[in-house]
């Protein structure tokens, strides 16, 4: 593996936002309509604002509903919570030209599984553990057996 590889070359370019004024209900129904863990909060110009990992969202929402009447007052919250309460607010992220290497430290010394790419500070990119793995893994031959 070439740790000097720019971050460009394996991040996932097709994202799945939310915007800050989103209700949870949506955030909800995009983690539940598509494999992601993470989902970056922007703004009308695809400037990161937040971003929303799913083990962030349901430790809330179960929170929530072990704090609440129950079900009907979970719906409510999902209702009327936005994206940009509930978003680590200024996350880390990397430039395009960035290296694997250096992800692979910050994942490694902050244990985070995703990096926004930010470019001209417009969100161009994600990268997760997943992706550093799976390019291991291609550069040593072995997905084959994967």
């Amino acid at each position: 593996m070439n740790i000097q590889t720019p971050v460009s070359d394996i991040m996932t370019r097709r994202l799945i936002t939310a915007s800050a004024d989103d209700r949870l209900i949506k955030v909800k129904s995009l983690f539940d309509e598509n494999n992601i863990h993470h989902i970056p909060v922007v703004d009308e110009i695809d400037q990161l604002l937040g971003i929303i990992s799913k083990e962030d969202f349901l430790k809330l929402s179960y929170h929530v509903s072990l704090d609440t009447g129950g079900k009907s007052f979970s719906e409510k919250w999902y209702d009327n919570t936005t994206a940009s309460e509930i978003m680590s607010k200024y996350p880390v992220s990397l430039d395009p030209e960035d290296t694997v290497g250096l992800a692979a430290d910050i994942f490694m010394a902050n244990k985070f599984h995703a990096l926004p790419v930010v470019d001209n500070d417009q969100l161009v990119g994600i990268i997760t553990t997943h992706d550093i793995l799976l390019f291991a893994f291609q550069n040593a031959g072995m997905t084959e057996s994967l």
